[in-house]
């Protein structure tokens, strides 16, 4: 039976096995052109992209990103997946420990599932092409924002998939051209795709029970490594399930 899902958990205010710290629900920051610049820093790892991204604002993406950080509250955002699943993407603002989280979790969950963190000690990727597209594109009501453009943005950074279809340059291109204003947006989202942050593309693969595994180094989401249970595995794969 599927359980119903309010507004309270789709913002919760703590995550069950994730910390005690207090969540606030940020959606204004994403009018913010800054923040996106910021929240990009890990993905634009190369003069070029550096340059396309930033142009003349790097600086001020730097002081943006600092004081994201220096808050005492965590910064949030939620975007909601079908089942009453929800992917929540933390700035975790621990001193000298802060870093951005990658998180699943359902109101039946004992506990909160890490897909992705960018910080020092990086875990990922967290999540193939397919599932990230249909999670930005599913239209759901009840979380930070509807927007694809936006929802896709927020969770690009989890993403490490070596088999990118066509049309996926063509999708984040839109994707900053929509929210950054960037210029030369295919040319950005080409590097930034070839690139694929601190991780690097991943090959994704489907066992025969129908798990979603990857071959990333880093990745919790890959059965060589120090990775989710296999039961673990499973539900994940159905809450991302395109």
């Amino acid at each position: 039976m599927t359980s119903v899902t309010n507004s309270a958990d789709l913002h919760p205010a703590r995550l069950p096995g994730y910390g005690d710290e207090p969540f606030t629900h940020r959606h204004e920051l994403l009018n913010e052109r800054l923040f996106w610049l910021a929240h990009l820093h890990d993905w634009a790892d190369s003069t070029d992209a550096e340059e396309l991204l930033y142009g003349a604002d790097y600086d001020a993406a730097g002081a943006f990103q600092r004081r994201l950080f220096e808050q005492a509250d965590w910064p949030t955002f939620t975007v909601p997946l079908r089942a009453g699943h929800c992917l929540h993407i933390v700035y975790r603002t621990f001193e000298e420990d802060e870093g951005i989280d990658y998180l699943l979790h359902h109101p039946d969950w004992n506990r909160v599932e890490l897909l992705a963190t960018e910080e020092g000690h990086f875990m990922g990727p967290g999540l193939s092409w397919p599932e990230l597209v249909a999670a930005a594109g599913n239209a759901l009501p009840g979380g930070t924002t509807t927007d694809p453009h936006a929802r896709l943005l927020l969770l690009l950074p989890a993403l490490g998939d070596d088999a990118l279809p066509d049309d996926a340059k063509g999708c984040l291109a839109a994707a900053l051209r929509a929210r950054i204003g960037v210029e030369a947006a295919d040319t950005l989202a080409a590097a930034l795709l070839e690139a694929q942050g601190l991780w690097g593309p991943a090959r994704w693969t489907t066992t025969e029970r129908g798990i979603r595994i990857n071959d990333g180094e880093y990745s919790v989401r890959n059965p060589a490594n120090l990775a989710l249970l296999p039961a673990r595995l499973a539900s994940v794969s159905v809450a991302l399930s395109p």
